[in-house]
C-alpha cells in the first residue's frame, strides 16, 4: 500500500516492504529513491542485517540519520486475556527490548520472531489463536487490535537510530555532520586498530560509534564500523579517513550526513 506524505515542502510517496533486506535491495536496484532502515537501538545495539548489507551487498550511501523514541505495546484481538496468551510475535529487536515485561507477565508464552512489528500485528489480527504482538499504537489501529499493555519496553529512554539510504549522501556540509566508514586492517597485529583510531584522536575528531562485525572471510577477522564527527570533505576528517584507508585491506565510506537534531 502506497502512502503520500509531505516532507520539507515536497510530496513523498511512501512504500512499505516486507523486510529490511527487501527494502535495502529496492533502493540499491533503483526501484525506490531512498530507504529508511534501522541501524541501531539504545537497548539491543546494532541491527546486524543493515550493517552487513551496507558492507558486503549493496552500493548505497547514508544520506541522513533519524532518531526515534520507541514505545512498544502488547497487542491482541479483542477479548483475549493477558493471562491466556500462548505466543508473542514480533521483530527480534522488539522482543529483546521488552524482555523484562515478557519474563514477568508472560513467562509461559512462546516467543516467535517476525520480519517487522507491523507484520507481527498483521499475523495476530488474522489468527483465531490466543496470540499477541509487540508493536506500536498505529499498528493496533490499522489491524483493529486491542492494546493489552502500554509502554512495555525495558527502558523509557529506548530509542532507535535509522539511516536514510540512497545512491548519494549529503554532499554539502552543514557544519554539524557525521561521516560513517567501514574498514578492516590490512593485517592483524598488536596495536593495529589503535593506530588506525589514533588518526582521528590526533586530529581532535570525536568518534560517536564503533562497532565490529565478522568479515565473513576468515574466522577471527572483523570489519569495523565507525561514525566520526565531521563531513568527509573537511580537511582533518578527510586526512584521517585517507590514513585509515591506506592501512586497510577493505575500506568503504558509507556516507556523510547531518547530525540528527530533535525538532
Amino acid at each position: 500500500m502506497l502512502h503520500r506524505a509531505r516532507m520539507a515542502e515536497q510530496e513523498v510517496l511512501l512504500q512499505p516492504f516486507g523486510s529490511i533486506m527487501e527494502l535495502i535491495l529496492a533502493a540499491d536496484t533503483g526501484k525506490i529513491h531512498q530507504a529508511v532502515v534501522p541501524l541501531e537501538n539504545s537497548l539491543e545495539g546494532p541491527v546486524a542485517l543493515t550493517l552487513d548489507m551496507l558492507a558486503h551487498e549493496v552500493d548505497l550511501k547514508m544520506a541522513a540519520e533519524i532518531i526515534i523514541s520507541v514505545r512498544h505495546h502488547l497487542l491482541a484481538r479483542k477479548g483475549i486475556d493477558l493471562r491466556n496468551i500462548e505466543k508473542v510475535i514480533s521483530h527480534p529487536q522488539a522482543l529483546g527490548q521488552c524482555r523484562a515485561f515478557l519474563q514477568e507477565h508472560l513467562p509461559q508464552a512462546e516467543l516467535i520472531t517476525a520480519s517487522s512489528t507491523a507484520e507481527a500485528a498483521k499475523v495476530v489480527a488474522g489468527s483465531n489463536d490466543k496470540w499477541a504482538a509487540i508493536g506500536n499504537a498505529a499498528a493496533a489501529a490499522v489491524y483493529q487490535l486491542e492494546i493489552l499493555a502500554s509502554d512495555i519496553q525495558d527502558n523509557r529512554a529506548n530509542a532507535t537510530r535509522f539511516c536514510v539510504l540512497g545512491k548519494e549522501d549529503c554532499s554539502h556540509p552543514t557544519g554539524d555532520d557525521k561521516t560513517s566508514i567501514v574498514f578492516s586492517p590490512r593485517r592483524n597485529r598488536p596495536g593495529i586498530l589503535y593506530e588506525q583510531l589514533r588518526e582521528f584522536a590526533i586530529r581532535g575528531i570525536d568518534l560517536t560509534r564503533i562497532e565490529s562485525r565478522p568479515a565473513k572471510s576468515v574466522l577471527g577477522e572483523y570489519l569495523f564500523f565507525i561514525d566520526a564527527a565531521g563531513h568527509k570533505t573537511a580537511p582533518d576528517t578527510a586526512a584521517a579517513i585517507e590514513a585509515v584507508a591506506a592501512s586497510s585491506s577493505f575500506f568503504k565510506i558509507l556516507g556523510s550526513y547531518a547530525r540528527w537534531k530533535e525538532e
